[in-house]
């Protein structure tokens, strides 16, 4: 497996994971507990979830798919010529990736650095 940070839509990029929307869960989650300590506690747990996400998984843009890795497990393989669209959510805070293949509809948190998602996005799937 070739890994490149170049910014051409014929290498292989695998995103560097991105702590903010665990670290910010997790942080908001402290002063919630002693407000509403379920409502914390379930903050808290996403929170956690989402960082064990960051840490274990990959993603990696190939030339003609976008490939989710556990380890070295393929987990789950979306080729481009099946996107029909694609959108991040709050530019300014990138929080939800989207986006729509022709029998099904997926919206991720963004766990990964969002910059180079943009980039790598807009390199193999141009937005209609």
């Amino acid at each position: 497996m070739t890994t490149s940070t170049s910014n051409s839509a014929s290498t292989t990029v695998e995103l560097k994971p991105s702590y903010n929307i665990p670290l910010v869960l997790v942080i908001a989650a402290i002063p919630t507990l002693v407000l509403q300590p379920w409502v914390g506690g379930l903050m808290a747990l996403f929170g956690l979830f989402l960082m064990f996400q960051a840490v274990t998984l990959r993603l990696l843009f190939t030339p003609t798919d976008l490939d989710i890795y556990r380890g070295e497990k393929l987990i789950r393989r979306f080729p481009y010529r099946e996107w029909q669209n694609w959108r991040i959510f709050w530019n300014r805070v990138p929080i939800l990736f989207y986006f729509k293949e022709i029998r099904s509809i997926h919206f991720l948190p963004i766990l990964f650095n969002p910059s180079t998602l943009k980039t790598c996005l807009e390199e193999r799937c141009p937005r209609i």
